[in-house]
């Protein structure tokens, strides 16, 4: 009689560990990576607007590439019959890109806008969520979470358009900071 647990895909913890030797071996370059993670989330926060722009200027060059693409696409699929709506797609991202890439500060204030009316959408979803769940146990960190949301947003809002000067580099900044940190920790972690 042949095994079931042969057959099924190796967990995602049972690939990593049996190539945790290398892991091992290679310690150096997750604390260095985490390091210059550090220090570029360092700068970011140094120089809030700087990086705010950065980080638009890097989602309209993203964006302006795929709109481009897509719209290359629809004339090389026209046949299909959707040719309108890939053309169309196409052309609001590759618009939206220009716009980052030409405007950085304006898409950085409708950037941050979005942002700020999706924290307290998303966070009041996520309070009624938590009612629902409130027999359950954690229920409360639920909770917890959507009102930090939804005070977020509003702070973001409250101080808009100015925020929006800010608010993405600040984000930029502080993921760069503490993905470092992890990634460094990690280092020393396998380091052992």
């Amino acid at each position: 009689m042949a095994s079931q647990t042969g057959s099924l895909s190796p967990t995602p913890g049972g690939m990593v560990a049996g190539h945790l030797s290398e892991l091992r071996a290679k310690w150096g370059w997750f604390v260095a990576l985490g390091l210059l993670m550090v220090m570029a989330g360092a700068i970011a926060l140094g120089n809030l607007v700087l990086s705010t722009v950065v980080s638009v200027l890097y989602i309209g060059v993203m964006m302006a590439i795929s709109g481009g693409a897509q719209v290359i696409h629809a004339f090389q699929v026209k046949t299909w019959g959707a040719f309108a709506f890939w053309l169309l797609d196409g052309l609001l991202f590759l618009a939206a890109g220009l716009v980052c890439i030409f405007v950085p500060m304006v898409a950085a204030e409708f950037l941050t806008l979005f942002l700020g009316v999706s924290l307290i959408i998303g966070g009041a979803f996520r309070l009624v969520a938590a009612f629902q769940l409130r027999p359950a146990d954690g229920w409360g960190w639920i909770a917890f979470s959507a009102a930090i949301a939804v005070l977020l947003g509003i702070e973001i809002i409250a101080g808009w358009p100015v925020s929006g000067l800010w608010v993405l580099g600040l984000l930029l900044g502080i993921d760069l900071v503490f993905n470092g940190i992890a990634v460094l920790f990690l280092g020393f972690g396998l380091k052992k």
